[in-house]
């Protein structure tokens, strides 16, 4: 057994801020862990729980996870779940976790997508991995476009009611799924927490869509993932690819998709950064942040020390409106370009 009495006594006076998420009671962190890389069974436990143990004496409570974070799909939870037993057991009310359930996760015609079967063995699952009797909030990982979206969305209803998961969520739907399943639960008095979508300084699709204007005129909250573009919006691809990097190991970020617009913007972005004083990292947390609908942003983290680096974000300067519009222009050159 680990020591249960790691936390910093001050870790709720060491800078982080909290959010409300919508129209809850529920506060959550700026910055949250993301366990998607990092936590897996080819990771070392030693590291993913001193990334851990870090993130909750900064302020971190909410813990981000999916059933299929790995690699392998599930390990994630259950290093989580070791991560409970040895350090977080006496903290577990502080805690605030997601799971997911919706990607593929086991062989047949029920291991995947958002049928009522899957949804709820899949949350089963996660629950006995992790040894927790419930979830903070249980989301539905992504849009079905054939499974029936009010046989969706009443699986979530029944979820709730049974007490595995206190609240639920919506990751990447399109817009008018997303609006229809804010309708849907609400009219059955469980209503949609938090919307999880994809956003970065590369990607604004959710803005541009209205998804993020949409989730708050609702009273849903807005939880970003990505925000550093898989390490695209740091310093690390500037001058070639790193042999320890996602895209030399193989990852999700691929080769192609650092195309010379893309590096050339963000260099750009990057000396923007360095005339403020601070890393591309934290200038592209920072930018997040200072969206007001936005709740929390999601970050992952390979080590103490990257995310000890970016929990600098919170210190940043307020953007001028000469910066502002720097990068406004920056990122407008890249969306007419066809770099994306």
């Amino acid at each position: 057994m680990g020591e249960l009495n790691f936390a910093a006594a001050d870790r709720y006076d060491s800078g982080m801020k909290y959010r409300r998420c919508g129209d809850s009671g529920v506060l959550l962190p700026e910055l949250s862990l993301g366990l998607w890389h990092n936590f897996g069974s080819v990771d070392r436990y030693d590291n993913m729980k001193a990334i851990a143990r870090y993130a909750f004496d900064h302020g971190i409570t909410c813990f981000d996870l999916a059933d299929n974070y790995g690699p392998v799909p599930g390990s994630a939870e259950e290093n989580f779940g070791r991560l409970m037993r040895d350090s977080f057991a006496p903290h577990r009310d502080e805690l605030f976790v997601s799971t997911k359930a919706g990607h593929d996760m086991w062989r047949g015609p029920y291991g995947s997508w958002n049928s009522r079967k899957h949804l709820m063995a899949g949350l089963d699952q996660s629950l006995k991995r992790m040894g927790l009797d419930y979830v903070d909030v249980f989301y539905s990982h992504r849009y079905d476009p054939e499974t029936p979206i009010e046989e969706t969305l009443q699986a979530l209803v029944d979820i709730v009611r049974s007490g595995k998961a206190l609240y639920v969520g919506l990751s990447k739907y399109p817009k008018h799924q997303a609006m229809f399943a804010y309708d849907y639960l609400a009219r059955r008095d469980v209503r949609c927490l938090v919307y999880q979508g994809r956003y970065n300084m590369l990607n604004t699709a959710v803005e541009d869509d209205g998804i993020i204007d949409d989730a708050a005129a609702a009273g849903v909250g807005f939880a970003a993932f990505s925000p550093l573009a898989q390490g695209m919006l740091t310093d690390k691809y500037l001058n070639g690819i790193p042999a320890d990097s996602r895209v030399a190991r193989g990852g999700f970020l691929k080769k192609e998709q650092l195309a010379p617009e893309i590096i050339e913007v963000v260099a750009e972005l990057n000396r923007i950064a360095l005339d403020r004083g601070e890393s591309l990292a934290d200038m592209a947390l920072a930018w997040l942040l200072a969206d007001r609908n936005v709740t929390s942003v999601i970050m992952g983290a390979s080590s103490v020390e990257q995310l000890g680096d970016n929990l600098q974000c919170l210190y940043s300067a307020p953007f001028s409106d000469e910066e502002i519009a720097r990068i406004e222009g920056v990122l407008k050159r890249l969306k007419t370009s066809d770099a994306l």
